[in-house]
């Protein structure tokens, strides 16, 4: 389902089978567990965002960024409390990007790669048009590009010189997942 952007987010919570994890629209109440995340210099490493400084300034990107997105979902453990979240973007009509981040203190712990299991499933049934789903990782992001290969995205290459992050000119590597790929 197309969305734009003065709708509001569907309320619909998906959980992971084991029920480790659950999706869900972010909220304005989510600040404070956003923060975690969102302050963490590590965190941001790789994303195209500086680290937040102020509860301030977490609730203006909550209010003007998140709320507005399309297509935004908080990952949250069983207690309900978001731990990171997970976003697809519009690339065309056929082509979405999936981007996720995760609270450092979560890492290497599966979480990720349940949370991209859960909707790289679920978004094709959702948006039927789509015909790829794909993500771009930093080179150096290793733990992501883990947890695409972990779900069965196909490492399409490197995409040299593709992006300027942070001020620094970035290589990124292409992932792909088509409706007719298997998972692992």
């Amino acid at each position: 389902m197309e969305m734009d952007s003065n709708e509001t987010q569907p309320t619909v919570v998906v959980s992971s089978p084991p029920g480790r994890i659950s999706l869900r629209p972010m909220t304005l109440s989510d600040v404070d567990d956003y923060m975690v995340w969102a302050t963490d210099a590590e965190v941001a490493r790789f994303c195209s965002w500086e680290p937040c400084t102020s509860r301030e300034e977490a609730i203006k990107y909550i209010t003007d960024s998140v709320l507005t997105h399309p297509w935004l979902r908080a990952i949250c453990l069983e207690d309900d409390r978001p731990i990171g979240y997970i976003l697809i973007m519009p690339v065309d009509n056929i082509r979405k990007e999936i981007g996720y981040v995760l609270a450092r203190k979560y890492w290497g712990k599966g979480f990720a790669t349940e949370a991209v299991r859960l909707v790289t499933a679920e978004i094709f049934k959702e948006m039927p048009e789509i015909e790829r789903l794909e993500a771009l990782v930093d080179v150096d992001n290793v733990g992501s590009q883990r947890v695409l290969e972990k779900v069965g995205f196909t490492r399409e290459g490197v995409m040299r010189n593709y992006i300027i992050m942070k001020g620094s000119v970035r290589d990124m590597v292409m992932f792909s997942f088509l409706p007719s790929d298997p998972f692992k």
